[in-house]
């Protein structure tokens, strides 16, 4: 096993490309495969990008990777309307983050961190679609028991996409607002933000310093890790 390797899923979206970045940029983990249906834009002799148009062939991707991963990040994830709907969703959010998962534990990966969603927990999670995606999820990493799960449950999400979404925009824009009040953090995170947080929790985790195996990270612990904690604050949003 690579002691100080990682591997990105969904490196080429919001979240996962600023996984991406600052992994490159900061090399706590070295090499970074990523496995994507296209391209990553980052370039780096320490990246080891593999581009599959059919997703049906990432787990045995994951388990064919020789020396395996130690650390491996999510931040697969689609909408209903990029998807084509929410059976095609389904398989995106929720199918395909638990056969990256299980292949994960397969090739012997000793950290999992999954993207997910603030609303993931309580009434939300039982009542929206979106939300019983991301806790299935997160009950499958779980269950699969690695050295360390760390789940990231993000509010709404702050940046700016490659498509962009208009509700999303209308929303963003009154979160920022609240900014004004001091608000913001608990309601929306800064994508960079999120993407720093989930990797300063992985490293904690391999210093022994995670308060359990499943750590499971609000709002609140998002801001404290991804920012005010990061060792590079000059950089941060």
């Amino acid at each position: 096993m690579a002691a100080n390797s990682a591997i990105v899923f969904g490196s080429t979206g919001l979240v996962g490309s600023y996984i991406l970045t600052n992994l490159l940029s900061t090399g706590p983990y070295t090499p970074v495969t990523t496995i994507s249906r296209r391209a990553p834009k980052p370039s780096s002799p320490a990246l080891n990008a593999i581009v599959d148009a059919d997703v049906s062939k990432w787990p045995a991707a994951v388990t064919g990777l020789s020396p395996a991963p130690h650390v491996a990040f999510s931040a697969i994830g689609t909408t209903r309307a990029a998807a084509g709907g929410l059976e095609n969703q389904w398989k995106i959010d929720h199918d395909l983050n638990v056969d990256v998962a299980r292949a994960a534990k397969q090739a012997g990966v000793k950290t999992f961190v999954f993207i997910s969603w603030s609303g993931s927990d309580g009434l939300l999670a039982t009542s929206f679609p979106y939300g019983k995606m991301k806790k299935g999820v997160e009950t499958t990493v779980k269950e699969l028991d690695f050295d360390h799960g760390i789940i990231v449950r993000p509010g709404l999400i702050l940046g700016e996409r490659e498509q962009g979404r208009f509700l999303e925009g209308l929303a963003m824009a009154a979160v920022r607002g609240l900014g004004f009040l001091g608000l913001k953090d608990s309601v929306a995170q800064d994508a960079e933000v999120i993407a720093r947080a989930a990797i300063k929790a992985s490293q904690l985790a391999d210093e022994g310093k995670a308060p359990s195996r499943f750590w499971v990270l609000s709002p609140k612990d998002i801001i404290r890790l991804g920012r005010t904690e990061w060792e590079h604050k000059e950089e941060t949003k």
